[in-house]
């Protein structure tokens, strides 16, 4: 199986009919990502989790999808030009996803029948698609006469998701079909739309992102103009015409220009989305009004509209926002897409800035927020992730609108991305998960292995393998904001005041093959209040430990979830249990001669129904 790895700007990428030109868009981001295809997870907490995706998450979709929902019929019915669309008008997007998913599996893991699966697909999109270029299956069955006039029917959208997915297969396996079919949809766009054509502004972000991409795999400049033209679309009442009485602006981001936006509002997901979108054309473009722009944005959703657990969108009304502070706990929406786009819009906003509080946000979000929207068997799923329950929530085998599970199905094979960096004068260690990765910093071949327990420990020994020339670059370790100690030692040897950069520790040295840096990061149980603004927890306390946020289920407080209570004069026992929920540290409140046991949010809901809370009262005297 042919491996194309690690689409790098300025290399020499495939177009078009098999033409060649080299890209000259140079990037003004400081940071390029490692590629997760050049990282083999290999720890205990990670590692079982991509195993059980690969055998179990893929499977519970590719059913989902073939057996028990309509989304490959339609795709069947549209290439017949017959019979009913089944289900929502956005649903090709979950087949894209899924696909994606796959593809990703596909990197690390080579599975032929898989692969055979993800063809026969492929092959019924192709079908499936319109002369012109055109690919939906919603309109295809329902009228192709009524296409592209409701901005918010998600054709981009839809279409969005299947670029990513032909990208993603064409860097898996060098198969170009789908990533055709993509270019002939996106070319069939551009003849709609564009300056001196008709206006749009896409109802649900994606395009904007998935153009880029595009765009770096193909070189062909007009692709990321496309996705700059939609983005500039925004804010100037384009939207609304056409769909009067339906739009509002304000849900769809597209009440002012892009570059003057100042606070999150509307729909989480879309808002994700197009800040990704934003920061993508950003760094291409050199955008600083862009990059101002997020700085900006970033400042109002974490410090204000950000729940503990790193998830956003607390209203169930819209999907996303309401006021600043406005972070109810039982009607918190906090859609498992949005915390899975937390993770995407941080890793970008990193790589403009090399500053580790972005990165401190991601590993919350990925932590807590992304990783509860998945059951530990692989098999179920949250679209909302509530931070407290009176036991009518759970976790189920597929939704209606199926975006998170088919979004859990992409984003976990591809949590290799978010470990390490390279610059030109540095390698940027930012997650701390077991693997090893090869890759190249300067043209020098570097491989390192990490070794950790974390998230339960937290020590991390990185260990430089081999490098193929004495290496002068610094490496830099990311130190968590939440910890307040720390140890770093190099070759045995303990590092006095090493230098620190925005929220990274320095190093400098001539590196070679055999050194090794051992991070001691103090994990501590930490007993975290809430902004005094947020009224839903005035009078309560939250646990924290290492990215770990805690929760009180009733299952493990039988009979005494509601007399759960912290002081001043609470102690609290951290302790591993290896056959609690697949090995946790459960951590223990003791008053007295009350305790009370809490486990990691991520796990919540995988045993017996019940009770749920993050935010526990406490009295102060």
């Amino acid at each position: 199986m042919k491996r194309l790895f690690g689409l790098m700007l300025l290399s020499t990428v495939v177009f078009g009919c098999g033409k060649t030109q080299k890209m000259h868009k140079q990037s003004f981001k400081m940071i390029e990502p490692v590629d997760f295809s050049h990282v083999k997870i290999t720890d205990n907490f990670w590692a079982p989790r991509l195993k059980s995706h690969a055998t179990t998450t893929l499977a519970v979709c590719i059913d989902q999808i073939e057996n028990k929902t309509g989304r490959i019929r339609n795709f069947e019915n549209a290439a017949k030009k017959e019979g009913k669309h089944s289900g929502i008008f956005f649903d090709d997007s979950d087949v894209y996803k899924a696909l994606e998913g796959i593809a990703y599996t596909l990197k690390n893991h080579p599975n032929d029948a898989l692969e055979r699966k993800a063809d026969e697909w492929i092959d019924k999109f192709a079908a499936a698609q319109q002369p012109d270029g055109y690919i939906n299956t919603f309109y295809t069955l329902t009228g192709l006469e009524k296409r592209w006039q409701n901005m918010d029917k998600h054709e981009m959208y839809c279409a969005g998701h299947m670029i990513e997915a032909a990208v993603a297969y064409f860097q898996a396996t060098g198969k170009r079909k789908l990533l055709d079919i993509s270019i002939r949809m996106a070319d069939h766009m551009m003849s709609l739309f564009g300056p001196g054509k008709r206006h749009w502004v896409p109802g649900h972000e994606e395009i904007e992102l998935a153009l880029v991409k595009l765009y770096t795999t193909t070189g062909n400049e007009k692709y990321l103009d496309f996705a700059a033209w939609l983005l500039e679309e925004r804010g100037h009442g384009h939207g609304s015409k056409g769909n009067e009485g339906t739009w509002n602006p304000i849900y769809y981001q597209d009440d002012k220009p892009v570059r003057e936006m100042t606070d999150i509002a509307g729909h989480a997901v879309r808002a994700m989305y197009l800040y990704c979108g934003m920061a993508d054309v950003a760094a291409l473009k050199r955008d600083t009004g862009y990059v101002e722009a997020m700085r900006r944005l970033w400042d109002d959703v974490v410090l204000r509209n950000m729940y503990i657990t790193g998830g956003i969108g607390s209203s169930h009304h819209n999907e996303g926002f309401t006021n600043d502070y406005d972070l109810p706990n039982y009607e918190a929406y906090c859609e498992t897409c949005a915390s899975v786009g937390m993770v995407y819009w941080n890793w970008r906003m990193n790589q403009f800035t090399g500053d580790s509080k972005y990165i401190d946000v991601l590993e919350r979000s990925m932590y807590n927020g992304a990783l509860a929207g998945i059951s530990l068997a692989g098999d179920r799923f949250f679209y909302v992730n509530p931070l407290a329950s009176k036991g009518q929530h759970h976790r189920q085998a597929w939704y209606g609108c199926a975006c998170c599970p088919s979004q859990i199905s992409r984003f976990l094979p591809s949590i290799g991305n978010y470990i390490y960096g390279v610059s030109s004068d540095a390698i940027w260690v930012n997650l701390y998960i077991g693997n090893s990765a090869e890759f190249k910093v300067n043209k020098k071949s570097v491989k390192l292995r990490q070794e950790t327990a974390y998230p339960w420990d937290g020590v991390a020994t990185l260990i430089i393998e081999s490098v193929s020339a004495p290496m002068t670059e610094t490496i830099r370790l990311r130190l968590p904001d939440r910890n307040t100690s720390y140890i770093i030692d190099v070759n045995g040897e303990t590092l006095v005041s090493p230098a620190i950069e925005k929220g990274y520790a320095v190093l400098n040295r001539e590196w070679r093959a055999g050194d090794r840096i051992t991070l001691t990061l103090n994990m501590p149980v930490e007993v975290v209040a809430a902004d005094p603004r947020v009224s839903e927890n005035v009078g309560k306390r939250a646990l924290r430990r290492g990215p770990l946020v805690y929760c009180a289920e009733e299952v493990d407080n039988a009979g005494a979830f509601d007399q759960i209570a912290f002081s001043p004069e609470t102690s609290y026992q951290a302790t591993f249990q290896p056959s609690l929920l697949n090995g946790v540290i459960a951590v223990t409140a003791a008053n007295g001669n009350k305790s009370f046991t809490l486990i990691p949010y991520y796990a919540w809901d995988n045993r017996q129904a019940g009770q749920m809370k993050v935010w526990i009262d406490y009295a102060e005297e």
